[in-house]
């Protein structure tokens, strides 16, 4: 299937999520950002490159844009800077440093500038590749170290959960921030700016040809 195809029935699942006054808040302020200029202000600037590699390897370019031609690293950056807690904010450095360290060991670089996309594709894809039930076991461990830094307690995370927990928070929001970009809404999703009749019982694919409505 194509991701175009893909993408325009993911509202279905994601909409419920993505359809917040927060979220659109912050997709909005990326829209007169310019993405070849732009300074991360929740990241390291070393960050915000291989952020963006990341961005393009989960979305690349295909018969739409890639995450970064719409701003998705962006969004991400502000999320992670404007709309999560300290505690949260401080597990996405932390996870994202063992992430890089990992990468950076395997290509057998110094700087996190030097990383490029094919060093880092190795590792996004084993930080994600694991089963279900390995997955509920990962969630399970992140949030009893979430808890017990909460109360002050001094915890550890293997790093593998603490990878898989990065590569999986930044899986969910480049979706999300894809979704919601000016793009997506107005070129693949269902769009009408201009509000009709109101139909509350019908078929999406009568009303829209399938597409999920944009936000």
């Amino acid at each position: 299937m194509e991701r175009r195809k893909a993408l325009k029935n993911m509202g279905l699942s994601l909409g419920y999520i993505v359809a917040t006054p927060t979220l659109m808040g912050i997709a909005q302020s990326c829209k007169n950002e310019s993405a070849t200029t732009w300074t991360p202000k929740f990241f390291t600037k070393e960050e915000g490159t291989v952020i963006t590699h990341l961005v393009d390897i989960i979305l690349p370019k295909t018969d739409t844009p890639s995450a970064s031609e719409v701003k998705t690293h962006l969004f991400i950056d502000k999320f992670f800077d404007e709309a999560m807690e300290k505690n949260q904010q401080d597990f996405v450095k932390m996870s994202m440093g063992r992430f890089m360290d990992k990468a950076l060991k395997d290509s057998g670089k110094d700087r996190a500038f030097d990383l490029t996309p094919e060093d880092l594709k190795p590792v996004l894809a084993s930080s994600l590749k694991v089963s279900k039930e390995q997955e509920a076991k990962n969630f399970e461990t992140i949030n009893s170290y979430q808890e017990s830094v909460a109360h002050g307690n001094i915890a550890n995370l293997d790093d593998i959960v603490a990878r898989f927990g990065f590569a999986n928070n930044l899986r969910g929001l480049t979706i999300w921030g894809y979704k919601i970009s000016e793009y997506m809404g107005e070129e693949v999703l269902a769009y009408l700016p201009i509000p009709a009749e109101y139909i509350s019982c019908e078929a999406t694919q009568k009303l829209t040809g399938g597409k999920a409505w944009s936000l």
